[in-house]
């Protein structure tokens, strides 16, 4: 095995940590959505908003701890699967660990200005259409509390019907920060790039976070990630 390529290996597992940590709870959380439908069914009945914000608990203690980089969790239901209403969403956030969770008000009238039309974001049509698990980002929550984030999610599928999605916010920053930490840089910088070619994160001057790479010569000395849709690049500087 090559420097490099034991490099990648280990600055793969040090990524993959926190990540699959967050898609922990995702799945917590799936599971739980699963339960929730299949009681619904076992009564004769479909699913209604109310028994989504059953859930809610669940939520806020997935963002209890002062050592969180998960600030939003929860669950986004597919159009036309519950029976009271054609959209609903069930997701908490908080701003801070001094500060309890709170949950995310938008605006789902179609014929409203400032309809949220989340059946369109990539975080939901990508699940939806592979029947897999996905990260959007980095980018600006503008819906939610305006950072600068990343959004992990999974379908929740049940005998081929699609529930919806479920999925965590990650602050750019706190992850960063960890993974910094664990990796402690010498000879060698690491640069994480998503599917659009954009930085996820960098030890490097010369990656910005959310910047895009510069050219395919910089695509050709990328690695893929098993398990997780990003690329990984060892650079000198």
């Amino acid at each position: 095995m090559t420097t490099e390529s034991r490099d990648v290996s280990q600055v793969s597992a040090v990524v993959a940590g926190p990540v699959e940590a967050v898609f922990d709870k995702v799945m917590t959380l799936h599971d739980e959505a699963l339960r929730c439908h299949r009681a619904a069914r076992a009564r004769g009945n479909r699913l209604r908003s109310m028994d989504i914000a059953g859930l809610a608990q669940s939520m806020r203690d997935m963002l209890a701890g002062p050592q969180q980089i998960v600030v939003g969790v929860g669950m986004i239901v597919a159009p036309g699967l519950l029976s009271d209403v054609p959209l609903y969403l069930e997701w908490w956030q908080r701003e801070s660990s001094l500060e309890p969770p709170k949950p995310l008000k938008v605006d789902l009238n179609p014929s409203s200005l400032g309809f949220y039309d989340y059946a369109a974001a990539e975080w939901f049509e990508v699940p939806r259409r592979s029947g897999k698990r996905h990260i959007v980002g980095p980018y600006v929550d503008v819906h939610g509390t305006g950072r600068y984030i990343m959004t992990l999610t999974a379908p929740v599928i049940d005998d081929g019907q699609l529930l919806g999605v479920v999925g965590a916010d990650v602050t750019v920053g706190n992850f960063e920060t960890l993974l910094l930490r664990a990796l402690q840089p010498e000879r060698t910088h690491v640069v994480i790039v998503n599917a659009e070619d954009r930085v996820v994160m960098s030890t490097s001057a010369r990656y910005l976070t959310g910047s895009l790479l510069a050219d395919g010569r910089d695509r050709s000395t990328t690695h893929e990630m098993p398990g997780i849709p990003w690329r990984l690049q060892i650079v000198d500087s």
